[in-house]
């Protein structure tokens, strides 16, 4: 009797634990017309997702160059470190995706010439498909984004792109897009030297985030909420204080934390549960 007991105890307490843990799925796919192919992502569902039948806030979290959908999972935690925000209070229960940008051609853009059409895969077909497949919010202000290094350029310029889609956008160690015209004419040119110029022009004042930046209508200064984190000693730190000082000087509200550290993922997954804290701000409502 003990023993059938303790069975039956040891079973609550596991079926509890398994309750409060979300859950990841890591190779689940998508067709895409316009990219003409499969593509992958992963998607974390928070713990009551199974037995509730409300909907959800979504984030949708970039991964970083050499690595794919699997990256936030493997590398990042991600379950472990939201279930934990969300049994905290620190976060609100939300829905998690994380794109493959590493197959085919690697990144979040449309490229140069417009015929590697990822960002209008993402916001055409991926973001369409999770709305349907899912219980996701489909307002502006259940919706962020958020990424590392390539990530965190593709939140950059998804964020300044498409301010009406995005609550919040949470850029870590990012790129920040081609640093000036001119060096990237030279190396583009070099590449393929029959790119037209103005195909290039274009592609710059899409892809650099201080010119999308110092282009921003006033009207929109305050339509995204921000937070830019960067190591101090991360390669990519001049082009987040560029960022920043960009937005300074046009008066456009954002959170800048540089902490020390390198571009690395104990650093990024110290980042997330500050980014999820923070996009659950946006989440709330006051």
């Amino acid at each position: 009797m003990k023993k059938a007991f303790t069975l039956v105890l040891c079973l609550s307490v596991f079926s509890v634990a398994i309750a409060q843990s979300g859950k990841v799925s890591d190779n689940l796919s998508l067709k895409s017309k316009i990219l003409n192919m499969d593509r992958r992502y992963a998607i974390y569902l928070p713990p009551d997702y199974e037995t509730s039948q409300r909907s959800y806030p979504v984030l949708y979290l970039l991964h970083g160059s050499g690595d794919d959908q699997t990256g936030w999972v493997q590398f990042g935690e991600v379950q472990n470190i939201t279930d934990k925000a969300i049994k905290e209070g620190n976060a609100t229960p939300m829905i998690i995706v994380m794109p493959d940008a590493n197959t085919g051609k690697r990144g979040y853009s449309n490229d140069v010439t417009n015929t590697w059409r990822y960002e209008d895969f993402f916001f055409q077909e991926l973001m369409p498909f999770i709305e349907k497949t899912y219980r996701a919010k489909t307002e502006k202000r259940f919706r962020a984004v958020a990424g590392l290094s390539m990530g965190g350029d593709g939140t950059f310029t998804y964020a300044l792109h498409h301010p009406e889609l995005f609550a919040a956008a949470c850029p870590l160690s990012a790129g920040t897009g081609p640093a000036n015209l001119d060096s990237m004419m030279v190396r583009m040119k070099r590449e393929n030297n029959s790119l037209a110029d103005t195909s290039i022009i274009a592609f710059y004042k899409r892809q650099s985030v201080v010119e999308l930046v110092n282009n921003m209508p006033d009207s929109l200064k305050k339509s995204v909420r921000w937070y830019i984190d960067c190591g101090d000693d991360d390669f990519l730190y001049e082009g987040n204080c560029l960022v920043h000082i960009a937005m300074r000087k046009r008066e456009i509200p954002h959170e800048f934390r540089i902490r020390d550290g390198v571009h690395s993922w104990t650093y990024w997954r110290a980042s997330l549960p500050v980014v999820l804290e923070f996009v659950s701000m946006s989440f709330h409502q006051f």
